[in-house]
């Protein structure tokens, strides 16, 4: 299990995170969600060891995430960012397989584990010698997910992942990753600012607010039980949300 344990991290004398205290439940999806600057991103930074708390601590299966274990225990996390964060100079096929190189994989196996991921995510195998400028936004998107999974991640760590794409690619993506999170049955957490896709993607939302948790729980606790002002207001203010019978029973 991820865990953060009263983390609290502060930048340049600004608080991002205040004293927050998350178990990401084995085999779920938890979707961090909340206005731009709520410490959502910095979240995902110090599960990875990316930055480490000022005051508190990270542990993933009961080892604590500092500076001398995040290295080893990164590999067991795949992270993907917007728009997929590809090397411009390496090709698609390159851009997945670098932990494998880096790792001095033999070279049949690298080219079977990056077919097998490019099978999963529905990316043409005739792209993978694409550079990212040949690419679409949402082919960005599948090999920055492929490279995240090449290792077999327990845990897989999402940064909007999908905000920059148009809705008609958005949607289809969301279909697609939700199919994959489910059949690999990987620990996800997801950050997005839109709560229609927090519904779609979460077993749990976390709202969060100037770097705390303001409530967590099934998108219902949220409509039908909000824990203050605060949370009513951040709801209304979704309007383009539209929940369906099963997401609002979750």
């Amino acid at each position: 299990m991820l865990s953060l344990r009263g983390v609290s991290k502060t930048f340049e004398k600004t608080p991002a995170v205040r004293d927050v205290d998350l178990d990401f439940t084995p085999r779920t999806t938890t979707v961090l969600i909340g206005a731009s600057g709520c410490g959502k991103s910095t979240l995902l930074r110090l599960a990875l060891g990316l930055v480490m708390p000022d005051r508190g601590s990270v542990h993933l299966d009961g080892e604590r995430v500092d500076a001398r274990s995040a290295p080893a225990l990164r590999r067991r996390m795949g992270y993907v960012i917007q728009d997929g964060g590809l090397f411009p100079h390496l090709d698609a096929g390159r851009n997945v397989s670098l932990m494998a190189r880096h790792l001095g994989w033999e070279a049949e196996r690298t080219r079977e584990r990056v077919l097998e991921l490019a099978r999963l995510t529905r990316f043409p195998e005739s792209a993978l010698d694409r550079f990212p400028v040949q690419l679409s936004g949402g082919q960005r998107q599948r090999v920055g997910l492929m490279r995240a999974l090449l290792l077999d991640p327990e845990v897989l760590l999402l940064d909007e992942p999908l905000a920059a794409l148009d809705p008609l690619v958005r949607a289809e993506l969301q279909d697609g990753l939700r199919e994959i999170f489910r059949n690999l049955g990987k620990t996800v957490v997801l950050v997005t600012h839109d709560l229609a896709e927090a519904a779609f993607f979460g077993d749990c939302i976390v709202l969060l607010r100037d770097g705390s948790v303001v409530q967590s729980g099934t998108l219902r606790n949220l409509v039908e039980a909000p824990a203050d002002e605060y949370v009513s207001r951040f709801v209304r203010a979704q309007r383009t949300l539209h929940v369906t019978g099963a997401e609002a029973a979750r």
